[in-house]
């Protein structure tokens, strides 16, 4: 099950605002992830964030596409709050008002993963 890192650069000294507004996040109406046809396509498994300085990553384990899940997100209400919060702290100016711009920034803030270590890919494993 991958992960994916979305990237967000912020104004330096304001870790422990940008701290409270992602200890107010109204959650995913569901982690289970459907097609237009209502079928499941995928699942968001887990997520974290992490500051330091102007950086912020947030990391999201799921199944699924990545596609996916930008469109699943981009659907939620408590991610277009969250994103209206995070808005004066950040260092450069995003459109997610919209699904539409949601997921054009989804897409060009992934991070490239050059490394995934699970269980399931130690030497060995299924041995």
């Amino acid at each position: 099950m991958p992960y994916a890192a979305i990237t967000y650069k912020v104004k330096p000294g304001h870790e422990d605002e940008i701290e409270k507004i992602f200890a107010g996040f109204r959650r995913v109406s569901t982690p289970v992830i459907r097609d237009a046809a209502g079928e499941k396509v995928g699942e968001l498994l887990g997520s974290a964030v992490f500051i330091k300085d102007e950086f912020m990553v947030r990391v999201i384990h799921y199944e699924g596409s990545i596609i996916e899940v930008g469109r699943h997100m981009a659907t939620q209400g408590g991610v277009h709050d969250l994103e209206e919060k995070l808005a004066p702290y950040l260092a450069e100016h995003r459109d997610t008002k919209t699904p539409e711009g949601f997921r054009r920034h989804f897409a060009n803030s992934i991070m490239r993963s050059i490394a995934q270590l699970t269980p399931e890919n130690y030497p060995g494993a299924g041995a």
